[in-house]
């Protein structure tokens, strides 16, 4: 019988990380696959590594390590065939790998990713967030360039063949990674036959903003590693681009050009506005574009605080939890 080795990085995962487990379990009994958990745990101070263990994980513990170490040291004890990486709060269906299986047996990719949901429970802002990201169930898979990182299923012989993880990044190591197997000939496959649940999400604003400023604190590495590239540098310019016209506002309305503030003002609103209406249109759903257009106006001015902060050798400190 063929195995898949599911490796958890986490930190402090408690709530979630029996549901992870049980869930993953549960997909590989219904693939008819032999299932391997593997948790690597950075440093906890809940119990979430003794609940690990109760459901039958090894659990390796790695405090101090970022969170492509952590996967790393994950796989290279994993014995399976097949390779898993799921965070420590995301809830995988029950069809999650039978599913995927049949997807590579007929040679439509060769590595997966499920989109991803927030349950009902979520805060608008955080399902709206997740939600962007979604597609049209019409559209069931969608040939990409990188994946998130919150689930990848691939042969473990491709992470053999590219390397692991870049143990360097603090954020955005998924985005690095899978760019690598992408440019070595990996078709990157992303699914939405099948949703999976993202119970880590947000709980209040202050914690929204928090994660988006460490996310965005990846984009100076990113280039570092990956060369300037137009890929990589839109975002981080766009974002400065709107700090600039903010101060040019500012600027404006203190020597008395009132309605040169206004037009400034009204041209930091335009980048989030073709951002919400680029993710939600498909959607149709004008109350999700507006929702997505507050919280991408927000993003862009954390996103430009991340990267000047990143300049000045400023860490966003967080612990790698998966």
């Amino acid at each position: 019988m063929s195995r898949v080795s599911v490796v958890i990085p986490m930190f402090n995962e408690a709530r979630h990380i029996g549901r992870t487990l049980l869930a993953a379990q549960k997909a590989a009994n219904a693939a008819g696959i032999d299932c391997e958990l593997i948790v690597v745990d950075n440093g906890s101070s809940d119990d979430g590594p003794q609940i690990a263990r109760a459901f039958g994980a090894q659990v390796l513990l790695m405090p101090g390590l970022l969170i492509g170490a952590l996967r790393n040291r994950g796989a290279s004890v994993a014995s399976g065939e097949w390779l898993a990486f799921i965070d420590a709060d995301i809830e995988m269906p029950e069809e999650w790998l039978s599913q995927l299986f049949a997807l590579e047996t007929h040679a439509q990719g060769d590595i997966f990713g499920l989109d991803l949901h927030t349950p009902a429970a979520a805060p608008w802002y955080a399902s709206a967030w997740q939600r962007r990201m979604l597609r049209p169930t019409n559209h069931a898979t969608r040939t990409v360039d990188w994946l998130p990182s919150a689930n990848l299923l691939m042969r473990k012989r491709w992470f053999d063949d590219v390397g692991g993880f870049n143990e360097t990044l603090r954020t955005g190591e998924d985005k690095e990674y899978t760019l690598r197997l992408s440019k070595q000939g990996a078709r990157l496959l992303s699914v939405n036959k099948s949703i999976a649940l993202h119970w880590g999400y947000e709980m209040n604003w202050r914690e929204w903003m928090g994660k988006e400023l460490w996310r965005q604190s990846s984009h100076l590495q990113l280039l570092r590693t990956h060369g300037a590239s137009l890929r990589l540098l839109r975002f981080p310019l766009l974002s400065l681009l709107v700090w600039v016209l903010d101060f040019l506002a500012i600027l404006a309305l203190l020597v008395g050009f009132a309605q040169l503030a206004g037009i400034m003002l009204v041209l930091t609103l335009l980048p989030s506005l073709v951002l919400s209406v680029r993710q939600s249109i498909k959607h149709r759903n004008v109350r999700l574009t507006l929702q997505l257009w507050g919280l991408h106006w927000l993003r862009l001015h954390l996103a430009s605080a991340a990267f000047i902060l990143s300049l000045c050798h400023w860490n966003a400190r967080r612990p790698a939890r998966g």
